[in-house]
């Protein structure tokens, strides 16, 4: 019987690098995020075309906590559990404290953070009850480090850290496990469409926007893709990954050994 696996904000990017890496292995995968109804069909389309198992998208907006529990119980309803949940959700804003928009922080915090409270609050019980489940957190190295102007956003990643460890301890004997992976910069599209805008803005090329601005602090000088993410995390979900539990997993090119 197909496993099932959940990701959030994986309508594009990282999150559609992992759904694709589940659909490979014949996941059943359901997706969930923003686009457009044609952007959504066209990707269902694309991840049907490389799993056995069912492609299913759910509209669930993850500021709206009963929104979050439908979705969670829609699948339950479905596939009976969600083997591997993926917590990857997430928005951004960039500003110092004293002008931080105050529903900008709010909003952060209950995507980035708050988000990962409801879906696993939801969801582990029946993964206990089946002696299986997988949990991985898309943290950042601002999970771990900081920059300046980000206040929400690490605050946030802080929080999904310290959310992995507490209940990776709670269900240690169910078969349960909850990791965290804190990636560097990662090319998706959102960051290719930056490249040019800071390019301009800055009065640079877009070689030293990627050299001196997004990559200054991963020593590699080398974006994490997608497919390493995607591939990570179905380790994360295997048999052989099942005692990594509590883990804060680096994939930042050396950025957080400094």
């Amino acid at each position: 019987m197909a496993k099932t696996a959940l990701i959030t904000g994986s309508t594009s990017g990282i999150g559609l690098g992992i759904a694709k890496a589940f659909a490979q292995l014949d996941y059943n995968i359901i997706i969930n995020g923003l686009g457009s109804e044609e952007q959504i069909n066209e990707t269902i389309n694309e991840l049907k075309s490389q799993t056995k198992g069912e492609v299913i998208y759910d509209a669930a907006n993850m500021l709206k906590p009963d929104e979050i529990e439908a979705m969670i119980k829609n699948e339950q309803d479905k596939f009976g559990v969600i083997d591997v949940l993926v917590n990857n959700a997430g928005i951004q804003h960039v500003s110092k404290i004293e002008d931080f928009p105050t529903e900008k922080w709010d909003a952060i915090i209950a995507i980035n953070l708050t988000s990962a409270f409801h879906t696993i609050k939801h969801s582990i019980e029946k993964m206990a009850a089946q002696k299986f489940g997988r949990i991985i957190n898309l943290a950042s190295a601002h999970g771990l480090v900081a920059s300046p102007f980000k206040s929400a956003y690490v605050a946030a990643k802080h929080g999904v850290v310290g959310l992995t460890k507490t209940i990776a301890l709670e269900h240690a004997k169910d078969g349960v496990t909850v990791n965290a992976i804190c990636p560097g910069y990662v090319r998706t599209p959102l960051v290719e469409a930056q490249l040019a805008d800071q390019a301009k803005t800055r009065g640079i090329t877009e070689e030293e926007v990627i050299n001196n601005v997004m990559l200054v602090a991963q020593p590699t000088k080398q974006f994490i893709t997608v497919e390493q993410l995607g591939a990570f995390c179905v380790f994360l979900a295997s048999d052989s990954a099942s005692q990594i539990n509590g883990a804060i997993l680096s994939m930042d090119g050396g950025w957080t050994a400094q």
